[in-house]
């Protein structure tokens, strides 16, 4: 199997030792993107810009790797405070069409940089 990396000046850089994404085949796995400014490398301020600013992240990185976000098979949101469920659906559903993505939700403990939401997703090109 060959692997390739993916990467797009138009998502922040990764803050650790990982790609953005890694495609596979067809399947493109893309790692967690945070609400950070890919040029500042910032946080937005609050849970909808940070939610809004993941799902950009995440979308410059299906574009790079020859996709959209229709193309999501699966999406995980990771959350500092369920009690924002409510809001970030409201938010994903701008950025996708249906059939919406599988789907799982968690709340945690803390995430890096301390942003409030981080998401991950897993997409099929060639559908």
């Amino acid at each position: 199997m060959t692997k390739n990396a993916i990467n797009s000046p138009d998502a922040p850089a990764a803050i650790g030792p990982y790609s953005q994404a890694i495609r596979a085949g067809d399947t493109v796995y893309l790692s967690g993107q945070l609400g950070l400014d890919p040029k500042s490398g910032n946080l937005v301020d609050g849970i909808e810009a940070q939610a809004h600013q993941a799902f950009k992240n995440l979308r410059a990185v299906a574009v790079a790797a020859g996709g959209s976000l229709d193309d999501m098979v699966k999406v995980s949101i990771l959350m500092q405070n369920l009690g924002d469920f409510a809001k970030v659906n409201e938010i994903m559903a701008g950025y996708f069409t249906k059939p919406y993505p599988a789907r799982a939700t968690y709340q945690v403990a803390a995430l890096p940089k301390a942003a409030l939401i981080e998401i991950e997703g897993v997409l099929v090109l060639g559908r």
